[in-house]
């Protein structure tokens, strides 16, 4: 077997894995039940565990890397969660006009930023904190806070605001 047979047989299989997670009635389940609670408007984001609990379900099985956005109203009530940019199983390119323009047709006062690595690692990159502090720069100028930026890899994801990155 050539080595391009070995990377599409991978491929193919991260895929049919992925495929099989979404099909998963169980997991289907605790997504809905996340939602449900989340974005109920009267639930608010207390702190950063059911942001986190609820980004990993939703990015953990991506086979490529996608970077997501949590907008949030002045008390932290979750308006919408959108996944914004889609890249490849080692970046995504993001665009601050993108999320500007987003943040401001949600009407928000906060944003929370997460993006997977289909490697597993979850330790940012040069990459991961220079978009991060463009994103938060740009925001900063319509008064919205970047109050998080996960990463989702294996095991906890990580937490901008936690290692004091923000």
């Amino acid at each position: 077997m050539s080595a391009s047979n070995k990377v599409a047989d991978t491929a193919s299989s991260a895929l049919a894995q992925y495929a099989s997670i979404q099909d998963d009635p169980l997991i289907r389940e605790a997504i809905r039940a996340l939602e449900k609670r989340i974005f109920k408007r009267s639930a608010k984001l207390s702190g950063p565990d059911g942001a986190r609990d609820y980004l990993r379900l939703k990015l953990a099985g991506e086979a490529l890397e996608v970077f997501a956005v949590l907008f949030l109203d002045t008390k932290h009530h979750v308006i919408a969660y959108e996944p914004m940019f889609h890249g490849t199983i080692d970046g995504a390119s993001v665009y601050p006009r993108a999320v500007l323009k987003r943040a401001i047709e949600h009407n928000c006062s906060a944003v929370i930023f997460a993006h997977n690595h289909p490697s597993g690692a979850t330790k940012p990159s040069y990459s991961d904190k220079e978009i991060t502090s463009r994103l938060r720069s740009v925001l900063e100028l319509v008064d919205v806070r970047v109050l998080d930026h996960f990463i989702v890899g294996k095991g906890t994801p990580f937490s901008f605001a936690e290692a004091g990155l923000l």
